[in-house]
């Protein structure tokens, strides 16, 4: 059986992912205190069934314990993994002054401002501890379960799960990527007037990097350190590990070296995948 912890803020998206997830086929529990997880999975042991448990702020004494009851799950059911779903201050302050819903902690006489900054404090060390976040920021609610789909519900193989991103630096970074790599200092074909309607995915737009002995510097140090560091971070029982490489708009370097390094990495590691968000979106 699979067994997934779903944590988060509130109006992060929590409960449009627990949805994607029970889409999925899994039996999804929300607000499951973590003491009763061991009864839950003994239950469901036997049918084999993959489970997704949303814990959060409503139940302080399970994050004040989460590590604890983590080790105690981890002993029935060593593949479980813990998925974090948050978004930007000013985003939740936002989706909340659109809704009638209130916050769960404003009930304790908080204001709003207060009572995100303290559900904050009390998932940080959920966060910190999480196999995968995913920021809500920028993402509808179809996208969160497309990519719910992609990073989770469709993983099936025990390997590392690798994403690699491309982005615009002028549209935002990704908030959700364990590193991030920025290629604005190389050439742009944008100001080449006859490559500019292309994106890194055509051949004139690798021919013009390819020129270039920067490029295939950086490409060759990104090789290097990917191939050197990914093992490493695979040691520590991770199943996701993202990637992100920008430019300035998100169509041309950032492109070519996502797929460029996914030519590379795809020979070595079973669970690569791409995204261009700008090219994506287009």
């Amino acid at each position: 059986m699979k067994l997934l912890i779903v944590s988060g803020r509130s109006g992060s998206g929590k409960s449009v992912a627990l949805k994607a997830l029970e889409d999925a086929g899994y039996y999804c529990i929300d607000n499951l205190p973590l003491s009763l997880t061991l009864n839950v999975i003994n239950n469901h042991l036997l049918k084999n069934e993959d489970i997704a448990i949303s814990v959060d702020a409503r139940s302080p004494h399970d994050l004040e314990n989460f590590s604890a009851e983590m080790e105690k799950i981890r002993g029935s059911v060593p593949q479980a993994k813990t998925l974090f779903i948050d978004a930007d201050e000013n985003v939740l302050l936002k989706r909340f002054s659109e809704t009638r819903r209130r916050h769960p902690l404003t009930n304790r006489g908080l204001s709003l401002r207060d009572a995100i900054k303290q559900e904050r404090n009390l998932l940080e060390s959920v966060r910190e501890s999480a196999d995968l976040v995913i920021n809500t920021s920028e993402l509808t609610p179809h996208e969160l379960r497309e990519r719910i789909r992609e990073r989770v519900s469709a993983n099936k193989a025990p390997n590392m799960d690798i994403q690699l991103v491309s982005f615009g630096f002028k549209h935002g970074a990704p908030k959700d990527a364990d590193f991030v790599f920025d290629v604005r200092c190389l050439p742009n074909p944008y100001w080449v007037p006859e490559l500019r309607d292309f994106t890194g995915r055509d051949e004139p737009i690798a021919q013009y990097l390819e020129q270039s002995s920067m490029v295939m510097e950086y490409i060759w140090q990104l090789k290097v350190f990917l191939t050197t560091w990914i093992p490493e971070f695979s040691k520590q029982d991770r199943s996701y590990f993202t990637c992100a490489i920008g430019c300035t708009g998100g169509r041309h370097r950032s492109v070519y070296m996502v797929e460029t390094l996914y030519k590379h990495l795809s020979k070595l590691y079973p669970n690569v995948s791409i995204q261009h968000r700008r090219l994506d979106k287009a």
